[in-house]
């Protein structure tokens, strides 16, 4: 069985590395397949992270077994090209993105209150 936003503690598969994060951001908003995942991360980094097919589809394969995302069984445009395999995020998968976000902020507050954030003098 599958672990669901309900049944399983996020926080054992934290801290997220960081493709499977932005694998599971670019899936946020929408289905996509794998170009259009990579596109999406390029663009969102800035092209600070480009993620290689290899690493791209490890990672896939490693989020379906996690129950993280699923290939969902219809698509939106039924005249895309059928060789596309197209990937969802799960409620879990959801909740383990913000469980993330919540984790990266707490460490950005610490960094903060440390004085690590604040603007350098000139």
């Amino acid at each position: 069985m599958k672990p669901t936003a309900d049944s399983a503690d996020v926080t054992v598969l934290l801290p997220l590395p960081p493709a499977t994060f932005h694998i599971l951001l670019a899936l946020a908003a929408d289905d996509r397949h794998g170009y259009g995942i990579i596109q999406d991360v390029e663009a969102r980094t800035g092209g600070a992270l480009r993620l290689s097919p290899g690493t791209l589809y490890r990672t896939i394969q490693r989020l379906l077994e996690q129950g993280l995302i699923v290939e969902p069984k219809r698509r939106a445009d039924p005249s895309d090209d059928p060789r596309r395999r197209y990937y969802r995020i799960t409620p879990f998968g959801t909740a383990a993105a913000r469980a993330e976000t919540r984790r990266l902020t707490q460490l950005v507050r610490i960094a903060r209150g440390v004085g690590f954030l604040t603007p350098e003098p000139t």
